[in-house]
Order: C-alpha cells, then structure tokens, then sequence
C-alpha cells in the first residue's frame, strides 16, 4: 500500500503521569528523559538502546515496552515491535495504545485480519481512541468493505477533527459534493490562523485536492496540489542524479550479450509473474484480473525481490550495490537468488499454479529477475505518460520520492521509458509483455486473453469480472479496481493542460522520438 498513514499511528505514548514515575529511581528517570528526547528527534537507533537499557533495569514497564515498539516498527522492524507490543500487554492488557500499535504493526506485515483484531479490541476498551478506528478503516480498505471504512474514518474524524491525515485518507475511499461538510471542515482548517505542522499541512492540501476535483473544481484542486507537493518535496530526501545515474547504468550494463552469456544459471521455475512499471500505469488492474483466475494468486506490492538481491549483494565481498554486483554473480548466485526470493514468495501465497509479485519498481531489475528466473513471465504495464505522470502528481505516495515536482516526475518518466525499451530489446519477447493501459480498458476482453494466454494458462471468464473478486488490494488503487472497468481517467491531464508547463517540457523529448 502507498498511502503515506499506513503505520503512522504506531507512536510513543507521551504521557505526563508515567505509570511506572513512582517506582523510578535516578537514574531510569534519566534514561527516560534521554530516550524520549531522542525518540521525538527521530534518533530511533540511540532511543531503542535506551529503551532497552531501562528494561534491563525495570521490566514491568509496559510505556517503555511500547515505546520500544514504536520505535522499531519506525524503523521497519515489525516482528520485533510486535514482540514488544506483546510484553507491554502482557504487563497492562487493558493498554489500548499498545494494542492498537500492535495492530498498525501487523498492518505493514500483511496479516490484516489479525490486525483488525487488535484495533478492535483496543477501540472496545477505549471508545475515544481515534487511532483504532483509522487503523480499522486502513484495513477494510484493503479488504474491499469501502462503506464499513467510510464509517470507521468518520468515526475518527468526529474523535481528532484536526487530524488531516484521517481526511486525507477519507477523501481517498468517497466522493465529495458540493457543500459537503467535510470540505468545509477542511477550508477553515486552511482558513485558520492555528499552527499545523508541516506534514499535517501536506495531508490537508491533498484532500482538499481531491475534493475540489470531485466537485469538478480543477483549478483549485491543482493548486492545491501544487501547494502539498512544494511542501511534501521539502520534506523529502530524494537524490536525482543518484536515481536517474542508477537506470543509466542498468541499461549500460544489462546488454544482450550480458543476458545471453549468462542465460541459463537461474532456477526454471515458471511459478513469478512479475508485474512492472510506473505507478498508476494499470498496475492494479492487471493484477486484479490475473487474481481473478483460480489458478493465481496476487501477492500484492512485494519488496522481496530488492531485499533478496540486496542479500546477494552483502554476501559478495567487497561487491558495490545493484547494478554492477551483476558483474561480480557466479551462476550458483543466480540461483541462490532464485531460490530464495522463490522461498519467501511461497510464504505470502497460499499453493497456486502462479504467483503475481506487483511491485511496479522492479522495472528496474527486469534484466537481473530474467537471469535469476528465466521462466518467469515479466508484464509491463504502460499508459500516456501525461496521464501517468498527473495521476501520480496526485497521490500522496509512502515511498516515490520522485513524484513531488513535476520537472524531476518528467526525467525519471524519460529515464524509465528508455529503461523499458531496451528491456523490451534483449529479453526474449515469450517472457516479456507490455500491456497498454488503454488497450486493456479500450477491449478489456482481448487485452484480459493475450495477458492469461501469455502466463501459459488456459482462459478463465471471471477474469473479466475482476471487481468482484475478493482479495486484499495494498495499492492506491484499492478502490478503483473494486469497479467495473471505466474509461475516464483516459486524457484526465487535458484539464490542467495549462499548469503542466515543467512537465510538459520534460516529456517533449518522447513526443518526438
């Protein structure tokens, strides 16, 4: 899922009246003092040892345990913030902080009926916990039950009316109407003189994008996004040139007689489909009526194969980082990668005869994922680069820090589109597909064969009936394909034709060519 709150209510309990202030000695005070002064300047590492120093000292102190939690789940250690979760509701059960982070944490490892567990119950012990009904309305998004989110997210509102992110994300799952109340909560939140921090304000731009644009408002709303995204990319650490240097060297280096002369030191196994491209290319789409076929699985946006091949590179010595570590991999490292990635898919997938692995960012390693798996089948999704580069303009993402200025959204665009033809080049066309966007929604049927026939399977009509299938979707495109297939996002970027100048001069160049 790319929507930024995913674990944001996963937070340290900062309470002035510490259960645990009574018993505390000088020095844990001390430790205290420097642990939240660390944990609230974003020095997780330094917080966590001095989380864990304290409880060497005192155990029954489920704050610090939570604490602990939240920082680790900060820093992407889900299963050990859930072990801390755990011990701080083992000493407190009744501690509805800990178990609704506890339920955040389980979010971001996929297991969302467990999840939506644990926020219930620490909504059932405290009513006011607007935290829990957010998480739960993340979670039945995912799950497809849009209306129960609508009421959980509005439940949250009405406990933190301040709270933009809750907005934001309500304004992603409904539509808005004219006079709506919640675009009118939103404009005096604008309109107010109250500070707001920043991130707070990126959250409240973007809603109010998306409501401006339901209303037929385009102006205003691409304004606002213009507003959110300034803001939202001075809070980014995004390096151009690094990102932009790494496709170039990819390309460089993956060429035909690279692939061919290591063609065949991979694991033949047919099992990945491998669905890549931009973000809000069809991505979604694709995956949802691949899922719709009995005999695959959609995993979802998995970040298995970066992870693996970054372990692949840490077991070569002295190797530098994707792409060149391609230079230093023995056959026998193909197909430890292999092997590997295929061992960790299986866990996120109950048996099927297929596998699909959506994370639109492994267009980057199509090259290395052909020579690791040459049986598996690779589908690039592709739409109107305007379309694609607006759309993502307008989605407050977790993780593309390239899509907050639209004249660094339109190199990375070029620099992609080069990638993807020369992928489209050398790697054997029976493993590679490109699936126009408008193809796919211009003749769903055709476009929905050639994808099946192309993954080697038999035809399978509830494919084209994918709206109805019910999986869980973690993309920001969750809602859509909950819908019959439509046509309108087809030229959606005509009607900010005008304000698209710095974009339009970087995608000039594809025009052309």
């Amino acid at each position: 899922m790319e929507f930024v709150a995913n674990c944001a209510l996963a937070r340290p309990d900062r309470h002035p009246d510490l259960p645990v202030s009574v018993n505390l000695n000088d020095t844990l005070l001390a430790l205290r003092n420097e642990a939240f002064a660390a944990h609230g300047n974003d020095r997780l590492a330094e917080a966590i040892a001095l989380y864990e120093r304290m409880l060497s000292l005192k155990w029954d102190m489920p704050l610090i345990h939570n604490n602990l939690g939240h920082a680790l789940a900060a820093l992407g250690k889900f299963d050990a913030a859930i072990v801390a979760y755990r011990h701080a509701i083992e000493i407190k059960p009744d501690y509805p902080e800990a178990l609704c982070n506890w339920g955040a944490a389980l979010y971001c490892l996929g297991r969302l009926d467990e999840a939506e567990a644990k926020c219930r119950q620490a909504a059932a012990i405290s009513a006011d916990l607007a935290g829990a009904h957010h998480n739960i309305a993340l979670i039945l998004k995912e799950k497809g039950r849009l209306h129960e989110a609508q009421q959980a997210e509005r439940r949250a509102i009405r406990l933190a009316p301040r709270n933009t992110s809750y907005y934001a994300h309500l304004a992603s799952i409904r539509s808005f109407k004219t006079g709506d109340r919640y675009i009118r909560a939103l404009e005096r939140m604008a309109a107010a003189s109250s500070p707001m921090s920043s991130a707070d304000r990126v959250y409240l731009h973007f809603a109010l994008a998306k409501a401006y644009n339901d209303i037929g408002q385009s102006d205003r709303a691409f304004a606002q996004l213009l507003a959110g995204n300034r803001l939202k990319r001075e809070l980014t650490a995004y390096d151009e040139t690094a990102t932009l240097a790494r496709m170039a060297r990819t390309r460089e280096l993956f060429t035909h007689d690279f692939i061919t002369t290591r063609r065949g030191a991979g694991v033949p196994s047919p099992l990945p489909i491998f669905v890549v491209g931009m973000p809000r290319s069809g991505s979604s789409l694709i995956e949802q009526i691949l899922a719709s076929h009995p005999e695959i699985f959609g995993a979802g946006e998995l970040t298995l194969f970066d992870e693996v091949a970054g372990a692949i590179c840490n077991a070569l010595p002295g190797s530098p980082p994707f792409p060149d570590m391609a230079l230093s991999m023995s056959a026998e490292h193909f197909r430890a990668l292999a092997a590997t990635y295929l061992n960790k898919l299986v866990q996120h997938a109950p048996p099927a005869a297929r596998i699909v692995d959506k994370m639109p960012g492994n267009f980057l390693f199509a090259g290395l994922i052909h020579l690791a798996l040459p049986n598996a089948t690779i589908i690039h999704a592709v739409r109107d680069p305007i379309d694609t580069c607006v759309s993502c303009f307008s989605i407050l993402f977790k993780k593309q820090d390239q899509t907050y200025d639209l004249a660094e959204l339109g190199r990375y665009y070029r620099h992609y589109q080069t990638l993807m033809a020369h992928w489209q080049r050398v790697l054997p066309p029976e493993r590679f597909l490109e699936v126009r966007y408008e193809d796919l929604v211009g003749n769903l049927e055709a476009g929905a064969r050639r994808i099946i026939a192309h993954c080697g399977l038999t035809w399978d009509e509830r494919c084209l009936n994918f709206h109805h299938t019910e999986r869980t979707v973690r993309t920001a495109s969750a809602t859509q394909v909950r819908q019959p297939i439509y046509k309108t996002s087809i030229g959606r970027w005509r009607r900010y034709a005008a304000l698209l100048g710095p974009l339009l001069a970087e995608l000039a160049p594809l025009a052309s060519a």
